[in-house]
């Protein structure tokens, strides 16, 4: 789908707030926050390598349901487990903790064109946190007392596996992802650090193809786009839980 020029223009300056899931507060720090720097530019730094097999995080093997219920009304997700395991397994995990039982959606944009819904900081659980540090927090694992980040992982279309810790851009890939960012999909948020996201997700609002590549796809949005397009900056995630396929989920070893 197409994307007028006033709408590239301010998606733009919007991207950047996807950067920050799951990032060290000395990297948001340094990073503007009126960026207008296109997503994938990316520190390519980054080591890109499949995270190796002992590697302590959990798995999806397949597919998962999960419900939350925001303002009263379900949203239904489909978390695919297939195309993107890692991804899904950490999201998943982290909603059968009940890691997202009142969070915030700290970041909404819809205008002048529909964008994204962005929330899952841990932080806004935290009345005493400031409004202004939401969009920096991460998933502590109790386990370790550390945060955990997982690796991006985007999968090319018609391909056996994912490629791990690489935009397509950084990777030389002209193929499209298998997951796209087509409306209603479910992505995780990271820093500019490509391996950074833990707990930050977004929805997507409408069709936004730029982010093909460059940001981890896991799942649709299959019930209750309304609830999602009514969301407001603020707004709370009552109650997440896995509806089916918590069996699929191979915890972290």
């Amino acid at each position: 789908m197409g994307l007028n020029i006033r709408l590239f223009s301010v998606v733009l300056a919007a991207v950047f707030g996807l950067w920050l899931g799951g990032c060290a507060s000395s990297e948001v720090e340094t990073a503007p926050t009126d960026s207008a720097a296109a997503p994938q530019e990316v520190q390519e730094d980054i080591v890109a390598q499949a995270p190796a097999a002992d590697e302590n995080l959990p798995v999806l093997e397949g597919t998962a349901t999960v419900e939350f219920i925001i303002n009263g009304s379900p949203i239904v997700v489909e978390v695919d487990g297939n195309n993107a395991p890692i991804t899904a397994g950490n999201f998943v995990d982290l909603v059968n903790r009940g890691v997202y039982d009142g969070v915030s959606f700290h970041r909404v944009v819809k205008e002048p064109q529909p964008f994204v819904v962005q929330g899952g900081d841990p932080q806004s659980t935290d009345p005493s946190v400031p409004a202004q540090q939401l969009g920096t927090g991460s998933f502590v694992d109790p386990d370790t007392n550390a945060p955990r980040y997982i690796p991006l992982e985007i999968k090319p279309e018609g391909a056996e596996e994912p490629i791990y810790g690489e935009t397509f851009e950084m990777a030389q890939m002209s193929e499209a992802p298998e997951l796209k960012h087509t409306r209603g999909a479910v992505a995780m948020a990271r820093s500019q650090a490509t391996d950074s996201a833990s707990a930050q997700f977004y929805f997507t609002l409408a069709d936004l193809p730029f982010l093909d590549g460059s940001y981890a796809v896991f799942g649709y949005v299959t019930e209750g786009m309304d609830v999602v397009d009514n969301i407001q900056q603020g707004d709370l995630i009552e109650s997440a839980r896995v509806v089916s396929g918590l069996e699929n989920l191979k915890p972290a070893e």
